[in-house]
């Protein structure tokens, strides 16, 4: 390397010797590190550079930052466990998947550098031969006995389970084993060929569908203890020996003695073994040590910490705990280890990074000439570097329009081999660095300078896949016993459970429902379509049906009479609105992007696609008539905000209408703040208003001196008139009732309409008017697999100080949500009181924007590490280090809203927390109750959407479009209600009067005279069956059917015959929809099929399918019944689909 810094030419300290390294400043530790691991893998390939580090947060720094300096290094964290020493529960199963992989790789000498927290160096860890003993490889083609492997997976820890999501679990279905071992970035599959392994493939734990084949897999322990024979019996006689009185009081000694691995028991590992070991032991003896800052400081606080901890708890006796000495190495005694081996010891002389501020101002004339002029005075060469390729593109665009020359390099070793004085790349380094130094200087600069005020955040998006909408909401994988479920012929029953019943042709499967009275219905699981969850109110209180009462047939007709009328006036506005001319907007680049720069917060990917989407009508002629769906919170009005911008920016009006005073005035405030810059005219018409301002707002509106109005229902009367309105926006549009809808209607023909609501009622009222509204959702909830441990505990300053601290420890900060603006300072002071050494900030709706704004801004950079705030953190900045939040009077807070806020924290390789405190005097309503169970309930699914369930759920479901359907959504149940708004739609789009008997078309009744069903061995899991049964059920074409069956093939292996006559039975059903038949009865003798009296079909194709083949005759007026017998159901199910052919 031509450019080392000079600290490191002196020669690397022998073993047991001490150098010293003093670093100008602190950006520099990363790039120094690396050169002087580069320099070990030079001399002596085997001489790994241990990172001892005063505390996690550096730790992590270190392990994104070498990379970008030395690529070809293998860099290996130890994570640290994330509990407190004592804990009742166990670490997240990824950080001691981590764990165990990287202890594998320094055993088995394969890493170039390990970054330690001393925190984790201090912890006792299992002997390196436990480690070697339990790990085993399964290669391709080798002999595998399941029944020994299933063993041999238990003892290593791993849990069987019948769908693999997360490490350390294994499932066993006849010749398929998914195992996801410890370390393994994703879980694999391997198929058996009797007793010998044929493939190992990967696959994707969401879809569960294979990925890609690999040669060869390594099994690690699944624990960092053996749980099997041996290591019970050592453990109960240590635990004996370690504490006095009847261990069988001690919950933990009962768990183990059985075998279960209960929570936190990672505090009682030294009891597993003769020995324990500490990390020195597991390292190479050659090894490099570097102590990385303040060790001494650190070291004493985390004994401190464990001590305080030791004397709280140590007194119970159903829980007694090991000393600390046992369980961590003190200080003393691990760095009178670490004189064995060679060390350097890192300091920094000064904290600054050596750079002068540089930060753009987009306003300024020249935003960039704080940066201009530190690149004309530095001597040495710039690097300047991106988080990401986009941001790298966005910012090569803004030097060159800035007339700033840079070059772009792909990696560190481009910039060190080029030439260039400038250049730009891309890395995930934290900060800048000058390097004066040296015989070159060099300047690093990174975003977090450049733009200094604004937060940009670090997170690489997943790209969701798109799941379908529909299928979550009529999924019945939550079903429970007893929950009511809506059958379209029957009506409302409730759901008992999956039976087999042998009606002499084989087991069939059916589910049983339960209808009023206690009639039971038994549905056969090839009709599960026309099954949905009722969700019109609370599952107590559902409308139960009787069974042939003809009472359900009525509250169906009156529904439908109903839809019919909403549908056609639907269309009827649609046609208008299509014929007519709009104006088509236009955009200057440069002030949206300057408006969108004060934006405070990071746009998700929704958000984006819904403004652009927004942009796009405006600009195209039609008149924009676009409905925006999200969850609270999920920044609606930054897309309202915009296309407000554009439409003033083309010199026409913008009106917004609210449902509420209170929300007129707030977002008069939003508007004036966000428009401060700019020359615009913004008033408010509502009862905050004297009547001298609203006459004034109203004679500038018509004169065209005011661009922004916003109003109650006060702005759609008569005498308001508007000079040139361009854009309506509507807020909470299902607030507003039907007839200030019907004065809306008169404006929306020629006027651009952007309609924002929250409620996830209208999400699927919008999809069934498909086409009718150009509709956008934004729901980007936190990614698929949150794993927020939620407690809900009463109020208790122990639990407090106990949540806290965990955070702390571990470099995090915390929420504590306290939502009355008026007792915040107060509680401010309890905390103060509880948690002495918290910086905390407090932040609410009252503040200045800007106030909030910098309150959030620091507490982001980390100045403050707890924020006491209200409700009004459910929108903003992601803090990725802060992992716990603390919901006080948790019982206030609506489901989507505890979601929402949950969902601020938990971040994938942090675990995290939230806590909903309850008041132990007040009385919880048991909604409330209901709410804070569905909450705990739902730690891990992709939760948005089944909350909104829920909530519907414990609700009741509203009205729809107007004042009147809630009766008839109550009784039919909400799913029905949009299906068959939905096919109404379609009816009359067709120009087709819609049928009042069949509200949904043609079900069709297909027998095949064989069970259709998956069986028992194949699919092993009830719930798993359902789910399967359903999405077959909601296939509405062949492909979706091919897609589905390869999918099965996947996971389970071949269809057995039964599944064979499912898929054969749902291809049919696709079939006869579209030629109306109901009924297809195919026996090993016959074959008939029923058609429905207005079936539409051509009578001559009938006649000539009559004349031509003598097998077939009419039998009745609509029964064809064709003899013929095929003994197999492939030939009979293929027949039968040549026969609908005929008559396309």
């Amino acid at each position: 390397m031509s450019q080392t810094s000079p600290a490191f030419s002196n020669a690397i300290p022998k073993l047991g010797q001490v150098g010293r390294i003093t670093l100008a400043t602190s950006g520099e530790d990363a790039l120094a590190l690396a050169n002087l691991a580069l320099q070990l893998k030079a001399n002596k390939p085997s001489q790994p550079l241990v990172i001892i580090s005063a505390n996690a947060f550096d730790a992590q720094r270190l392990l994104e930052e070498l990379p970008y300096f030395a690529p070809n290094l293998s860099v290996h964290l130890l994570p640290d466990w994330e509990t407190l020493p004592y804990d009742q529960f166990s670490p997240h199963p990824d950080l001691i998947s981590e764990r165990l992989t990287t202890l594998y790789h320094i055993a088995q000498n394969a890493c170039d550098v390990i970054i330690v927290p001393l925190s984790t160096a201090l912890i006792r860890l299992s002997p390196k031969a436990f480690l070697s003993a339990n790990t085993f490889m399964l290669k391709k083609g080798q002999k595998l006995d399941i029944e020994a492997l299933r063993l041999q997976c238990a003892e290593a820890g791993y849990h069987h389970v019948t769908q693999v999501i997360s490490h350390g679990e294994f499932s066993v279905r006849g010749g398929l084993v998914d195992l996801f071992p410890m370390g393994s970035a994703l879980p694999y599959r391997i198929d058996l060929f009797d007793d010998e392994i044929e493939t190992i493939r990967t696959f994707d734990v969401d879809t569960q569908r294979s990925l890609y084949p690999v040669p060869e897999i390594r099994l690690l322990p699944a624990r960092e203890f053996p749980l099997d024979e041996s290591g019970i019996a050592l453990f109960r006689s240590q635990f004996r020996e370690a504490f006095e009185g009847d261990p069988q009081r001690a919950k933990i000694y009962k768990d183990v003695s059985k075998g279960v691995a209960s929570g936190g028991i990672e505090w009682y590992l030294p009891l597993f073994f003769e020995q324990t070991a500490t990390l020195l032991d597991y390292l190479p003896a050659n090894s490099l040590l570097c102590l990385h800052g303040d060790l001494d400081h650190s070291a004493q606080q985390f004994w401190r910490e464990a001590q305080s901890r030791y004397r709280t708890l140590a007194h119970d006796a159903e829980r007694p705990i090991l000393p600390p000495e046992t369980l961590l190495i003190k200080t003393e005694d691990f760095f009178a280890a670490t004189h064995a081996f060679a060390r350097i010891s890192l300091s920094i002389s000064k904290t600054s990074n050596n750079l002068p501020a540089l930060d753009i101002e987009r306003r300024a004339e020249h935003p960039l000439h704080k940066l201009a002029d530190f690149i004309r005075q530095f001597s040495g060469r710039i690097l300047i570097v991106a988080e990401s390729l986009g941001r790298r593109e966005t910012m090569h665009q803004l030097f060159t329009e800035h007339g700033l020359a840079v070059g772009i390099c792909e990696t560190w070793a481009d910039f060190q081999a080029s030439k260039a004085h400038v250049m730009l790349g891309v890395s995930t380094l934290h900060a800048g660095v000058a390097l004066t130094d040296q015989a070159q200087p060099i300047a690093i600069i990174t975003e977090a300078e450049l733009y200094a005020a604004t937060v940009r955040q670090q997170r690489r998006r997943e790209k969701e896949k798109a799941r379908s909408t529909e299928g979550m909401l009529k999924d019945l994988s939550e079903l429970r016993i007893n929950d009511p479920v809506v059958h379209e012929q029957h009506g409302v029953g409730r759901y008992k459970g999956l039976v087999s019943i042998d009606f002499g042709e084989g087991e069939t499967e059916l589910l049983l429902l339960e209808y009023f009275g206690e009639d039971k219905l038994y549905v056969p699981v090839s009709q599960l379509f026309l099954i949905s969850r009722y969700s019109g109110g609370p599952p107590e209180s559902a409308p139960l049906h009787r069974l042939g009462s003809g009472s359900w047939e009525k509250a169906k007709k009156k529904a439908l009479k109903q839809i019919r009328d909403t549908a056609a006036e639907l269309l009827n506005l649609y046609a208008q609105r299509a014929s007519r001319r709009g104006h088509a907007f236009t955009l200057s680049l440069h002030d949206y992007e300057a408006f969108c720069e004060g934006f405070p917060f990071e746009e998700t990917p929704d958000q984006l696609e819904a403004i652009e989407n927004v942009i796009k009508d405006m600009q195209s002629g039609r008149p924009m008539d676009r409905l925006v769906c999200g969850d609270v919170g999920f920044g609606k009005t930054e897309v309202a905000l915009r296309a407000a911008f554009v439409a003033v920016m083309g010199g026409r009006q913008v009106a917004v209408l609210v449902p509420t005073t209170l929300l007129a005035e707030q977002h008069y405030n939003n508007f004036k703040d966000r428009f401060a810059e700019w020359p615009i005219k913004i008033a408010e018409i509502s009862r905050f208003r004297t009547a001298k301002e609203q006459k004034e707002a109203l004679a500038g509106l018509e004169a065209g001196n005011i661009d922004i109005i916003i109003g109650t229902h006060r702005l759609i009367q008569k005498d308001v008139k508007f000079k040139n309105l361009g854009l309506v926006v509507l807020d909470e549009e299902h607030r507003f009732g039907v007839r200030q809808k019907e004065q809306l209607k008169a404006l929306r023909a020629e006027v651009d309409v952007l309609t924002l609501t929250a409620t996830p009622i209208p999400r699927t009222l919008s999809m069934a008017m498909e086409g009718l509204r150009e509709f956008s959702i934004i729901t980007t909830p936190p990614q698929k697999r949150l794993s927020i441990k939620t407690f809900h505990t009463d109020y208790s300053e122990g639990i407090i100080r106990e949540a806290a601290t965990r955070e702390f420890k571990r470099g995090g900060q915390v929420y504590f949500l306290h939502n009355e603006v008026d007792t915040i300072h107060s509680m401010r002071e309890k905390l103060e009181r509880i948690l002495p050494d918290a910086r905390i900030a407090v932040a609410h709706g009252q503040l200045r924007e800007r106030e909030l704004e910098h309150v959030m801004r620091d507490f982001y950079h980390q100045r403050y590490n707890l924020l006491l705030c209200t409700t009004i953190i459910e929108t903003g900045i992601d803090v990725p280090t802060a992992n716990t939040i603390i919901m006080n009077k948790a019982d206030m807070f609506g489901l989507a809203q505890m979601h929402q806020l949950r969902g601020r924290v938990g971040r994938s390789h942090h675990q995290a927390y939230a806590y909903l405190l309850t008041d132990p005097d007040r009385k919880i309503t048991v909604q409330a109750q209901k709410r804070l169970d569905a909450i705990q309930l739902m730690e891990d699914l992709g939760a948005g959407f089944h909350l909104a369930m829920h909530d519907l759920e414990i609700r009741g479901a509203g009205e729809l479009l107007g004042d009147s359907q809630s009766g008839e959504m109550q009784e039919i149940g909400f799913h029905l209600y949009s299906d068959m708004l939905n096919y109404a739609v379609k009816q009359l789009k067709a120009g087709k009067e819609p049928d009042l008997n069949a509200p949904l078309g043609v079900t069709t009744e297909i027998n095949l005279h064989t069970p259709a069903l998956l069986p028992t061995k194949y699919c092993p899991d009830v719930h798993e069956r359902l789910v399967v049964y359903k999405r077959l059920a909601n296939c509405v074409d062949d492909d979706e059917l091919d897609n589905l069956q390869e999918e099965l093939i996947d996971r389970f292996g071949l269809l057995p015959e039964q599944g064979e006559a499912l898929m054969a039975c749902h291809r049919l059903r696709i079939a006869s929809k579209a030629i109306g038949v109901i009924k297809i009865d195919a026996s090993d003798a016959a074959i008939q099929l029923q058609f429905i009296p207005k079936a539409d079909i051509d009578p001559m194709k009938l006649i000539n399918l009559l004349q031509r083949d003598k097998r077939c005759r009419m039998n009745g007026p609509d029964k064809l019944r064709i003899t013929v017998s095929f003994p197999t159901i492939h030939l009979r199910a293929d027949f039968v689909k040549s026969i609908l052919r005929e008559f396309i």
